[in-house]
This record gives C-alpha cells, sequence and structure tokens, in this order.
C-alpha cells in the first residue's frame, strides 16, 4: 500500500509551479549556457549506471516568498467563482478589446 501525503490546493499549485519551471525555456537556457555542467566545479550532468549525476538550476537572486506567490495566484487567477463569468471566445475577446481601449483611470 502506497502512502500518500494529503493534498491541499495550495500544494497542488505550488507543484503546478515547480512543473512550469522544470520544463521552463529559461531553465533549459541556464543548462545549455554551461553545457550541463555544475558552474562551481565542472561536474557534468549522467544518467550512467552508476555515475549518475543531476544538475540542478539555482535561482541567484532567489524565489523570494512562495506563500506570497502562491496568494498572488490566488486573488489573480484562482478568483471566486463568483468574479468569473462563462464567455464564448468571441465575447470574451471583445471584453479584453474593451478594456485594453478604455480611457485611463484617474
Amino acid at each position: 500500500m502506497s502512502r500518500k501525503l494529503p493534498t491541499t490546493p495550495r500544494s497542488r499549485v505550488r507543484s503546478a509551479l515547480r512543473q512550469l519551471f522544470l520544463r521552463s525555456r529559461e531553465r533549459a537556457g541556464a543548462l545549455k549556457r554551461t553545457g550541463n555542467c555544475c558552474s562551481d566545479c565542472g561536474v557534468k550532468a549522467s544518467k550512467a549506471k552508476g555515475r549518475e549525476q543531476k544538475i540542478q538550476v539555482h535561482h541567484v537572486e532567489g524565489i523570494g516568498s512562495w506563500e506570497k506567490i502562491i496568494d498572488s495566484i490566488y486573488e489573480e487567477l484562482l478568483c471566486a467563482p463568483e468574479l468569473m463569468i462563462p464567455l464564448c471566445e468571441a465575447c470574451h475577446e471583445k471584453r479584453h478589446d474593451e478594456i485594453d481601449h478604455a480611457p485611463p483611470m484617474r
């Protein structure tokens, strides 16, 4: 029997963000820049049996607060259903056009 940790909505968002980063062009670009080698010691990534070596990507300036990032996602994207309306593609595009061409708020 496998023991799975309970998932919460917030942990699912964190997991999705991690997967997004792991598949990002930015991460791939950082790895490509160093030839899939460690920037400090030069060890190369390897999948050879007995010599497996993974190379991770470190954010030089840090990520900041995961909780703030997740809070922002909930505020902007995963808001309450009452703050969302279903629209067809054409009407959705029209709504965005109206917003983009609205006079600036004072």
